[in-house]
């Protein structure tokens, strides 16, 4: 996938009873992907180096990957389609020589990779078309701050 991106954090979590809304953005715009509250959870915990009693989903993942010799290299969320996010997990592979590099792409869930993006501090990146195109929830996450509400 050749396509223009920015740069992006998580830079905030909110988590509510239905939901959970992550602030993703840089310096310009910050904006908000809604997540399940165990995913939103989830991806705390990775950003805060929580240890787990027991390996969750993204855990056993991040295990399979390192047995393989595989690496997040990136994540990407792509479009914005009847409210929903799509996004892509690009992976490295190395051989066992090191000698060669295998990148795959795959379709997955925003919060899946940014999971996994946290968990392996790993690079986010939004397409530059959508990043135009998403609402500014930066002053937003200032109140949030300022109020003392975040959870990250």
């Amino acid at each position: 996938m050749k396509q223009d991106v920015v740069k992006v954090d998580i830079r905030g979590i909110l988590p509510h009873n239905t939901s959970c809304a992550l602030f993703i953005g840089n310096e310009q715009k910050v904006f908000v992907i809604q997540v399940d509250p165990q995913m939103g959870k989830v991806i705390a915990e990775f950003l805060r180096d929580v240890p787990k009693e027991r390996p969750l989903t993204h855990d056993l993942i991040n295990r399979v990957f390192l047995g393989f010799g595989i690496s997040v290299e990136r994540v990407i969320i792509t479009d914005l389609k009847n409210s929903t996010y799509f996004a892509r997990l690009i992976l490295q592979q190395q051989n066992e020589l090191h000698t060669e590099r295998k990148i795959v792409e795959l379709d997955a869930r925003p919060s899946d990779c940014l999971a996994l993006a946290a968990a392996q501090k790993k690079a986010i990146y939004v397409t530059a078309s959508l990043f135009e195109q998403v609402e500014d929830m930066s002053s937003v996450l200032e109140k949030m701050n300022d109020s003392g509400n975040e959870e990250e």
